[in-house]
């Protein structure tokens, strides 16, 4: 099984650069979504509202690290418009959740293997007069 190409590490040209506004470097980045995580902890607030809503996340995720699956998982975190430390808590519990699956599993395709859907059939009981 080959390893997830999101768990490797980037070059400083492709690492995440947090802003908590245009033009005002947070002083944070990310190289890898490993290093991501850690810094969801450590960053302003402000600046995890600024690149949610902005859909730099799913953006970075998605061209940089190209993992689709956690980009669209990020995608429907913001569309439940979590802020505050709400925010922090949803996004750090989303995407380390992910990563450890993916060191797992080694693969971003089998660790969100959707089950196999189940038909039951209810059958009434018939009806017996006393």
């Amino acid at each position: 099984m080959s390893e997830s190409k999101a768990l490797r590490t980037l070059s400083r040209e492709k690492a995440f650069y947090f802003f908590t506004s245009i033009g005002n470097y947070a002083g944070e980045s990310a190289a890898s979504l490993e290093e991501f995580v850690k810094k969801i902890l450590d960053v302003k607030i402000k600046s995890l509202e600024f690149h949610l809503y902005r859909g730099d996340f799913e953006r970075w995720v998605a061209d940089a690290l190209e993992d689709n699956i956690l980009a669209k998982k990020i995608r429907e975190l913001k569309s439940s418009k979590p802020i505050g430390i709400d925010l922090r808590d949803r996004l750090y519990l989303l995407v380390s959740k992910y990563s450890e699956d993916l060191k797992k599993t080694g693969s971003s395709s089998t660790s969100f293997v959707k089950p196999r859907t189940t038909t039951v059939t209810f059958v009434r009981p018939k009806e017996t007069t006393p």
